[in-house]
C-alpha cells in the first residue's frame, strides 16, 4: 500500500527526512574529560622497613679490680663522664699501708745489695791472690746476686702495690653517659663480685641492630645478578622511633651477618646512626627503611589507578591513542609511597586513568587530561605532552 506523499504535513517530512538520514558524528566537546597519568620509566630505590632495638655503640661495666669499702661516690647518675673520671672513692688505708711497706722492702734490698757488692769485690780480690779459697769467693758472688734479684723483687711488689692503690679510686674505663649506681657509701665490694657497680654507655653515635629474612636477602641477590637491580647500600637509612615520629639524623649499613640463624631464618643487620641530642637510648624499639637495591627504568602506578577485582586481582584502565579506555590486569610489585611498582601488565608510554573509572565503561571514549599528583604543584609535563 502506498502513502500518498501528497497527504504528509511538512513535520512529518521533517521527521522522515531526520530518520533517513546518517547519524552524526559524536561531538567531542560532550566526551568526558577524565585525569590520566602517563607511564615513564625511572630509576625507583627499593627500601624495605625491618624493626630493631637500638644497641649503644660503646658499654662498660665498671667493676673494682680491688677489695675494700666505698668511701665516697664520685659522679651524679645519668650525667655525662670522660674516659679516667673518678667514678668511686675506695678506703684506701690498707692500701696506703701496703704501698709504704713496699717501699722500705726495696730499700732494704738496695742496702742488702750494697753490702753483698762490695763483699763479692773484697773476695774476689783476694782470691785472685789466692788468699781465700773459692769456694769462699763463689759463695759471695752468689750472694750478691740474690741481693740483686731481691732488688728486682722488690721494686715488682712496689709496683703492684702502686697499681692496687690507683684502683681504689675506680675511674670510668670509657667516655659516655653513666647509669644509676648499684652500691652506695659503706658498701663491701670485691675484685670477683658479679655485680658491676654502674654502667656507663657511648650513646653517641648508636646503633641499631636488626634481622632480615634470607628469602628477602635471596631475592635482592638475584635481582643484582640478572641486572633487574644496582645494588646501593649506601643510601641513609631512615629511623622511625616507637611513637611514630622519624629520628631527623638518618643512618648508615655498618655490616651484614654472614650467617643465617636456623632458628629463624634471618641474619643481623646493624646501623650507625648519629644521636647528639640522645634521643635513641639502648633497648628502645625502632624501625629502619634501609635501602634494597634500586630498579633500573622502573615503572610506577598512582595507588588511586588501580583496583581490585572480586577474585583480589589488580586492574587498572588504560586509555589509546583514540580515547578509548579499555582494561588491563596488571601485577604489582611493592608500594614506594603513593605508587605501586609495576611487574607486569603495563609499558611504558601508555596512559592509565587515575581518577573517575566509576563514571567510565570498557570501549567508551573519553577526552584525557594530565593527572597532576597531590603536593606536585606542576603538571606532568611527559603527561601534557603525551595527551596534546
Amino acid at each position: 500500500m502506498q502513502f500518498p506523499l501528497k497527504r504528509l504535513t511538512p513535520l512529518m517530512l521533517l521527521s522522515l527526512v531526520a530518520a533517513c538520514s546518517p547519524s552524526a558524528p559524536e561531538d567531542a566537546a560532550e566526551l568526558l574529560s577524565v585525569q590520566v597519568h602517563t607511564l615513564q620509566p625511572e630509576d625507583a630505590a627499593l627500601h624495605v622497613v625491618l624493626p630493631g632495638r637500638a644497641v649503644a655503640a660503646h658499654e662498660a661495666e665498671v667493676r673494682p679490680q680491688v677489695d675494700g669499702i666505698v668511701a665516697r661516690r664520685l659522679f651524679e647518675e645519668g650525667s655525662e663522664v670522660r674516659a679516667g673520671q673518678p667514678l668511686y672513692q675506695l678506703d684506701d688505708t690498707t692500701l696506703r699501708a701496703g704501698r709504704d711497706e713496699a717501699k722500705a722492702r726495696l730499700n732494704h734490698a738496695y742496702a742488702t745489695c750494697g753490702a753483698a757488692r762490695e763483699e763479692a769485690r773484697r773476695l774476689a780480690q783476694l782470691a785472685q791472690a789466692q788468699l781465700v779459697s773459692k769456694q769462699d769467693n763463689d759463695r759471695s758472688a752468689a750472694a750478691y746476686q740474690r741481693a740483686e734479684a731481691e732488688i728486682q723483687m722488690a721494686m715488682a711488689s712496689l709496683q703492684t702495690a702502686k697499681v692496687a692503690l690507683d684502683h681504689a679510686r675506680i675511674a670510668a674505663p670509657i667516655s659516655g653517659r653513666v647509669g644509676r649506681s648499684n652500691i652506695t657509701e659503706g658498701a663491701l665490694v670485691t675484685s670477683h663480685q658479679p655485680e658491676a657497680l654502674t654502667t656507663v654507655r657511648g650513646l653517641d653515635p648508636m646503633y641499631v641492630d636488626l634481622s632480615q629474612s634470607a628469602a628477602e636477602w635471596l631475592q635482592l641477590s638475584r635481582g643484582i645478578a640478572d641486572g633487574r637491580l644496582r645494588d646501593n647500600r649506601q643510601l641513609p637509612v631512615d629511623i622511625q622511633l616507637e611513637d611514630g615520629s622519624r629520628l631527623q639524623q638518618t643512618g648508615t649499613l655498618q655490616f651484614s651477618d654472614v650467617s643465617v640463624d636456623p632458628a629463624t631464618g634471618t641474619y643481623a643487620l646493624r646501623v650507625r646512626v648519629a644521636n647528639p641530642e640522645g634521643v635513641l637510648l639502648p633497648g628502645m624499639y625502632v624501625s629502619a627503611s634501609i635501602g634494597a637495591g634500586v630498579r633500573r627504568d622502573a615503572l610506577l602506578v598512582p595507588m588511586q589507578a588501580v583496583s581490585r577485582d572480586a577474585t583480589g586481582k589488580t586492574h587498572v584502565m588504560v586509555v589509546d591513542g583514540e580515547g578509548m579506555v579499555s582494561d588491563r590486569p596488571v601485577q604489582l610489585g611493592r608500594a614506594l609511597g603513593e605508587r605501586w611498582l609495576v611487574e607486569r601488565g603495563l609499558s611504558a608510554g601508555e596512559r592509565v586513568v587515575v581518577q573517575g573509572q566509576h563514571k567510565l565503561q570498557v570501549g567508551s571514549r573519553i577526552a584525557p587530561v594530565a593527572w597532576v599528583a597531590p603536593g606536585a604543584g606542576t603538571t606532568d609535563a611527559a603527561s601534557v605532552a603525551q595527551e596534546g
